[in-house]
């Protein structure tokens, strides 16, 4: 900003996405963040048919509908008793819905894991099937605590994810295009960021929480 004129630039298209049509700037602001690290992971899960959810905040309640869509079978892990995020899960199409502590009705395929929480890493890998794989899909997580090695074995496999390429981003978007995703959301004014966080922290609501300017 200069003399009161603002100084416009042009984006570098590689590095844009066409929003889908149906979604207003408040439902459109979960999928470029939640929405597109939770594709990234789910595709990081390969063909999994059973996929277990960790976390079930603003990615995953996203990618549970796309899993669901795709014809997987959705099974949703909360923290301990929270009850909203488990009928949010499945009112989204999940098989099942209960908490992190209690083990996999059913062997799973792929366990994603959105919540910070290093001690859930062997809990997932307890979950999977032999060759299963488990992905961090957090920036940041707790220590994950010493495990057996046989809970590691029979080729089960732990991944991160750290980015995101423009394939995930494009088709994602389109994905979002084709069939109406139920974003649920929780404004904020920008000037109450902080209290954003610590209601995200403490799980005072489901879904994803957007900041308004």
């Amino acid at each position: 900003m200069d003399g009161g004129y603002a100084e416009w630039t042009t984006a570098d298209a590689r590095f844009c996405f066409r929003l889908p049509e149906g979604y207003d700037d408040v439902t459109a602001a979960p999928l470029l963040c939640a929405g597109l690290i939770g594709y990234r992971a789910l595709r990081m899960a390969g063909d999994a048919e059973r996929i277990g959810l960790y976390g079930f905040g603003a990615a995953a309640h996203l990618i549970a509908q796309v899993a669901r869509h795709q014809g997987r079978r959705v099974f949703a892990f909360t923290r301990p008793g929270d009850k909203p995020a488990q009928a949010l899960a499945l009112s989204l199409g999940a098989q099942w819905a209960g908490d992190s502590g209690v083990r996999s009705p059913e062997p799973l395929d792929a366990a994603l894991i959105f919540a910070p929480v290093g001690s859930l890493v062997p809990e997932a890998l307890r979950a999977v099937a032999p060759g299963g794989t488990v992905v961090c899909a957090g920036i940041h997580m707790s220590e994950i605590p010493a495990f057996p090695y046989e809970w590691l074995w029979e080729e089960r496999a732990v991944r991160s994810v750290a980015n995101l390429t423009r394939r995930d981003g494009l088709e994602f978007m389109e994905l979002a295009g084709k069939f109406p995703l139920r974003v649920e959301t929780h404004p904020y004014p920008l000037a109450e960021a902080n209290r954003a966080l610590s209601d995200l922290r403490e799980g005072a609501f489901t879904g994803a929480a957007v900041l308004l300017p």
